[in-house]
């Protein structure tokens, strides 16, 4: 018996390396699985800090993005998918005031961003006129530079139903814009039902729903959709 396993190692032995059962290696530069989940935990403590959300809330939040939430809206922050689906008028209270205070900060930053721009357009470009939005829509549907709101807002976006909600309720007199309607009106009537825009509101002229038509993206403003523009002495400023 153990002449036999004696032959059996010394053939093993003589095989060419090519022969032999393959070793299975790891490269000191490829992450263990255990270091790649320690990564992702960091992250996601990180990403929660800066929402101002505990570890427990952000992984709700990544349950609600694997359901039909993150189907219906892929691109909605975590702030408004935890109040949205919050089982509490409790919680639903403190994701909103959560996101009012981001809102405020987010606000904060964009018009100090403003300011630089606008410092740097008249260090570079004195004297030059900016680019300035046409007075009509493509469609004639209304008129832009009245001196009231312009709210630019797209289709995939829960925060611009929510920033339209805001204006309603305050009464103020906007023009809203639909980036990317491809000049489909039913795409606007459509928007404006899942908006929850006022007809009434519409009828009087207190509402405007027009195309974009470009109209953004001519005004080289910093920051993402929404936003709400004003027109001051002249130019075209982001004040949300």
């Amino acid at each position: 018996m153990k002449r036999g396993i004696l032959c059996a190692l010394l053939i093993l032995m003589a095989l060419p390396a090519w022969a032999q059962p393959p070793t299975r290696q790891v490269s000191a530069n490829q992450p263990s699985k255990t270091s790649q989940i320690q990564i992702e935990q960091s992250r996601d403590q990180r990403l929660a800090q800066e929402w101002g959300l505990n570890n427990e809330e952000w992984a709700r939040y990544r349950e609600l993005m694997d359901g039909p939430l993150g189907v219906y809206s892929p691109n909605i922050d975590p702030l408004t998918a935890l109040g949205i689906e919050a089982p509490s008028e409790q919680e639903q209270r403190r994701y909103a005031e959560l996101q009012v205070q981001a809102e405020a900060l987010r606000v904060e930053k964009l018009l100090a961003y403003q300011r630089a721009y606008d410092d740097a357009w008249q260090r570079l470009y004195p004297g030059v006129q900016r680019v300035s939005l046409p007075d009509a829509t493509p469609g004639g549907m209304s008129i832009m530079g009245s001196g009231r709101a312009a709210v630019f807002v797209k289709g995939d976006c829960a925060r611009c139903g929510l920033l339209v909600q805001r204006l309603q309720t305050a009464g103020t007199e906007f023009d809203l814009y639909m980036v990317g309607s491809d000049e489909d009106d039913a795409r606007i009537r459509d928007l404006a039902k899942r908006m929850q825009v006022d007809p009434a509101r519409v009828r009087s002229g207190s509402i405007t729903l027009n195309h974009d038509g470009g109209r953004w993206l001519s005004l080289g403003l910093p920051g993402d959709l929404p936003a709400v523009v004003h027109r001051v002495n002249g130019q075209w400023q982001r004040q949300q």
